[in-house]
């Protein structure tokens, strides 16, 4: 799981410098083939939310030359300051079994300021759901984006 938790902050960070100048997210679908390349589909639909859906009917079908895929959406949390704008990362790795997590990456959007706050990992199903080697991997994906981790650090909120 720590390879598509490379895979979640990699395309996390990809999402946070496109709303980094204030548009909604198309939702997208990052994946890794089994010889390690990255590929990215965006899902252009009438409306996002339906894009997510084929994004969520992806992740569930799978594709046998992916080892994992990540689906980010545009989205919200609820937080103890109330509704918050949010990335929505939706992990899976496939395999003999499937595991999967979730992360939301709240963030401020452009128009009130940008800033991006401390992800919120969540639904952890794997079988080390430790979070500590899972959080390491997944800032180590973010880190890698190189042009969106800039973004994502020049913007970093860390009070939510």
């Amino acid at each position: 799981m720590i390879e598509t938790a490379r895979l979640a902050g990699f395309f996390a960070a990809h999402g946070v410098w496109c709303v980094s100048e204030g548009e909604t997210l198309i939702p997208l679908l990052g994946y890794q083939h089994t010889d390690g390349e990255y590929g990215m589909d965006r899902l252009v639909f009438d409306d996002f939310a339906e894009g997510a859906r084929a994004g969520q009917d992806a992740l569930a079908d799978g594709d046998p030359s992916w080892v994992g895929a990540v689906l980010v959406a545009d989205g919200y949390i609820h937080l103890e300051q109330g509704k918050t704008d949010a990335l929505i990362v939706e992990a899976v790795q496939y395999g003999p079994y499937r595991q999967s997590m979730q992360v939301a990456v709240p963030y401020r959007p452009a128009e009130h300021g940008f800033a991006v706050h401390k992800p919120k990992f969540m639904n952890i199903e794997c079988d080390d759901p430790d979070l500590g080697p899972l959080g390491e991997a997944f800032f180590v994906g973010a880190a890698s984006h190189t042009e969106a981790n800039a973004v994502w650090e020049a913007h970093l909120d860390e009070s939510i």
